[in-house]
């Protein structure tokens, strides 16, 4: 079966005309497509089974799907999950009885618009093998394909294209007179084809969309070189790959968070500034950056915490553009300040200590006593305030009998907390004197 059977050789978009017609043409993906790899044995000996392509966009998933359907003596049938549901799965399915032993190839682009129970309704039919499924997806297939499927198919993974082989598709695509701009006599300078590799991240759809717009707004105006400025303009503005819901928000958000806590400012503002410019809300990364502050850097430094609140203030106020200087400003100051998560772990040993032990009753000494009956039962006795000591030290154990000793808090020597740790260690001291220790 002939896949995308509405294409055409000479007409449509650049994009599609060049579309790698087999395997030698294909750019790219080495790592899978390479000679000798499993999967180019696979397809050149069709014996391809289920298999998921993940990606972005314009890596080749696609064209590697086309490419497997030249391959194959088994019936090829696409199918979209943006425009087909499941009663179309399900005539299919019931179709692909009668291809005979080839059986049927089912290509399911964009396989992560599929709910649950869409995805199981072709489950049984991978496992007994009356169909082959093949998948492509931008999202993580971890994430958005149902386990038993996800366990039945072999995953590869796709790479944004390389810049040289960004080049190498629009080069071809300038030359080839039987699919691409051959016959126009167009020629792109060296800075030019360095920009479209550039603008299109890793997207060869995208790079021969540039150069295609590009290609027309030269022959109108009779010229024939393609320079830097009209890249430009065909661009207009870098198209970064963001996605809020899907992985690549966590990945950022991700290597935003660690470059501030391995204290490397600039990467820090590289990945900032790729959220902002991709449409990340503002607010979402001021949570974090608080987050961050209390969570890694703590005490050694309480200001970086009132930075980090004072930017979602500031933000308040001035909104976008201008506002987000004050994430700038938090990023900065968080990336340099002393790092420390001690507090953070002190909250989870004494949490682990509350879910761990008995609840123990709080000792007399340090329970109020509002009426006369309760001083009567002891509540208050022995009670120390501190304000009556010289040093402001009370002597006096606060914690039930059976926890006197427990430690929880092990403040770092660096930024303020190294003077939490001077003060704690005097305390520890004292009370040790008190306990004849």
């Amino acid at each position: 079966m002939e896949l995308f059977h509405n294409e055409t050789r000479h007409g449509g978009p650049l994009a599609d005309r060049m579309r790698p017609a087999n395997i030698d043409e294909f750019v790219g993906q080495e790592k899978i497509l390479g000679p000798a790899t499993p999967l180019r044995k696979a397809i050149e000996e069709d014996r391809v089974g289920s298999i998921i392509l993940w990606g972005p966009p314009g890596t080749g998933k696609t064209t590697i799907a086309k490419i497997i359907s030249g391959h194959s003596k088994g019936r090829f049938v696409p199918f979209s999950a943006v425009t087909s549901g499941i009663k179309e799965i399900r005539q299919i399915i019931a179709e692909s009885r009668s291809y005979g032993q080839d059986g049927l190839i089912l290509f399911i682009d964009e396989i992560h618009r599929f709910n649950k129970a869409q995805q199981d309704a072709f489950l049984p039919h991978v496992e007994d093998g009356t169909i082959k499924l093949i998948g492509a997806t931008t999202e993580n297939p971890s994430f958005e394909v149902i386990g038993a499927l996800l366990s039945r198919c072999r995953v590869y993974m796709l790479e944004p294209l390389s810049t040289d082989n960004m080049k190498e598709i629009v080069t071809r695509a300038l030359n080839d007179k039987e699919r691409g701009l051959g016959d126009a006599n167009l020629s792109v300078t060296d800075d030019a084809l360095d920009q479209i590799a550039q603008l299109s991240a890793g997207d060869a759809r995208r790079a021969l969309n540039i150069l295609e717009f590009c290609a027309e707004t030269v022959s109108e105006s009779g010229g024939s070189e393609i320079d830097s400025k009209l890249v430009n303009e065909a661009a207009q503005k870098k198209t970064i790959l963001y996605d809020k819901a899907g992985e690549e928000h966590f990945n950022l958000i991700s290597a935003l968070h660690k470059s501030i806590r391995a204290s490397d400012v600039d990467a820090s503002l590289y990945w900032l500034t790729r959220m902002l410019e991709s449409g990340e809300e503002p607010m979402y990364i001021i949570r974090r950056l608080v987050r961050f502050a209390v969570e890694d850097i703590g005490l050694a430094d309480p200001r970086a915490q009132q930075i980090a609140l004072a930017a979602k203030d500031t933000y308040h106020f001035l909104g976008s553009p201008e506002g987000e200087l004050a994430i700038v400003q938090a990023v900065i100051y968080l990336s340099l300040a002393p790092k420390s998560n001690a507090a953070y772990i002190a909250s989870k040993k004494a949490k682990g200590t509350v879910e761990d032990k008995s609840a123990y009753p709080v000792p007399k000494q340090i329970r109020n006593a509002p009426t006369s009956y309760m001083k009567e039962w002891g509540y208050g006795d022995g009670y120390k305030y501190a304000h009556d000591f010289d040093d402001a030290f009370a002597y006096m154990e606060c914690l039930p009998d059976e926890l006197i000793g427990s430690r929880f808090y092990f403040p770092t020597d660096r930024g303020l907390e190294a003077k939490l740790r001077e003060k704690l260690e005097w305390w520890l001291d004292k009370m040790k004197e008190k306990r004849g220790q």
